[in-house]
């Protein structure tokens, strides 16, 4: 078997579609999906087959005319837009003389070079060792030889059984250290919960503005880019609306056609603030020729982990990019907002964004009147920093009566900080 490089950027990439023309926008998602990993692209096959070939998923000739290429070109990396199974790698690479990497194994790569934080490291890292845990055999001939020689004979366990074991160790430790993470996570959304407080999560194809929307929301600055990907750590923030009610606001990572498996599992607790939330932003790219398609795709993901039956509110953005660039509001039939049009990047259309977000989670306001004493000017001042004083009356003695009123989140939060207080005002 040959050695396997060490390292590999210069890459033919493989397209095999069932039947006609290859879809453009399709191709062009893989050229980036490619150069996103770091690939240098030197060339794009295409081809069309009914269905895979067992051995090489493509057919001995379409093999040939690809090995061609990686001679003439000087190509490390052969990569293929499609599932390869372990024995159709190792049958590539055999006749490739080179590495070649998968749909699954190309994204797995890319999410690797953008995790930045603990959990995203531990997620990624599980996610490549389930896949790699089905690829063993893969390029590796001595890993089927028994352990010999002096003083390494032993039971006759296999290299390839002693590394399976192995692994398996190191996913449960993995999985150990999620779980912690996971509790500390759920330790938050249940103070969420108790607070009152809202949360919202952005969801949608991956580059449609996420991130950048994000930003102008909450005035954050998360990384935001032009690629895809390009954030993969989730993040949470608070927003304030207009009429001053406060959510929490999720960034979460984009999905793509063809998420493999293994990603969704392995993101799963950092999806349940999706799966949790009380209302899901799906942000659209408006200007994408595949809108319908990246909408069913996010449907699908939504479906795998459990969140179609979140409410949603879907988010047409870069409208900059289409010549009907107006924002503007939809709504169905009860007259609930639906569907708004904006732009992340100019800004057209926030304030309608906001609008509808104002009309969902308009909270019931609650009145209550209290009675102060002279020397309760502390509480006096809280109420009128925790809430909006309608009246105020002073009494002969130096006393008050006051009319308050608060949304019920804002009253939550107040007897958390001044029990007796929040008490004597339901009394009353």
């Amino acid at each position: 078997m040959f050695e396997r490089p060490r390292s590999g950027e210069r890459a033919i990439l493989v397209h095999i579609t069932q039947q006609g023309q290859p879809d453009p926008d399709e191709l062009q998602e893989f050229r980036e999906l490619a150069t996103s990993a770091g690939a240098l692209v030197l060339e794009l096959v295409t081809g069309a087959r009914h269905a895979p070939d067992p051995r090489f998923f493509v057919g001995r000739g379409k093999a040939e005319e690809i090995h061609a290429l990686v001679e003439a070109e000087e190509a490390e990396l052969v990569i293929f837009d499609h599932d390869l199974s372990p024995s159709q790698e190792r049958n590539l690479e055999k006749l490739f003389q080179c590495r070649v990497l998968d749909r699954s194994g190309l994204i797995l790569d890319i999410f690797a070079q953008r995790a930045r934080s603990f959990e995203g490291k531990l997620q990624v890292e599980l996610a490549q060792l389930r896949h790699l845990s089905t690829r063993l055999v893969r390029g590796w001939t001595h890993l089927e030889r028994q352990k010999g020689g002096i003083g390494l004979r032993g039971p006759g366990e296999t290299q390839l059984e002693t590394d399976r074991r192995l692994l398996n160790q190191r996913i449960d430790q993995i999985r150990r250290r999620l779980g912690k993470v996971d509790s500390q996570r759920d330790q938050g959304r249940r103070a969420r919960r108790r607070a009152e407080v809202p949360t919202l999560s952005l969801v949608g194809y991956t580059n449609a503005g996420k991130s950048t929307l994000f930003n102008r929301l909450t005035h954050a600055h998360v990384y935001a880019r032009d690629q895809l990907f390009a954030t993969l750590d989730p993040t949470l923030r608070r927003l304030t609306l207009p009429e001053g009610e406060e959510l929490v606001l999720a960034d979460t990572v984009g999905f793509i056609s063809r998420l493999p498996h293994e990603l969704v599992a392995a993101f799963k607790s950092t999806l349940q603030e999706t799966v949790e939330a009380s209302l899901l932003i799906h942000v659209i790219d408006a200007a994408s020729h595949r809108r319908a398609e990246n909408i069913a795709e996010v449907e699908d993901v939504l479906g795998q982990i459990g969140a179609l039956e979140v409410p949603r509110l879907e988010v047409y953005n870069k409208i900059d990019l289409l010549e009907d660039h107006r924002p503007r509001l939809e709504r169905d039939e009860s007259g609930q907002v639906v569907r708004v049009w904006c732009s992340a990047v100019t800004g057209d259309g926030i304030d309608l964004l906001l609008q509808a977000l104002q009309e969902r989670f308009r909270q019931e306001h609650v009145r209550r009147q209290i009675h102060l004493r002279a020397e309760e000017g502390r509480l006096r001042a809280l109420l009128h920093e925790k809430g909006h004083v309608l009246q105020s009356r002073d009494l002969e003695n130096g006393d008050c009566e006051l009319e308050v009123e608060f949304t019920r989140p804002g009253l939550a939060r107040l007897s958390k900080q001044e029990p007796d207080l929040a008490q004597r005002l339901r009394a009353s």
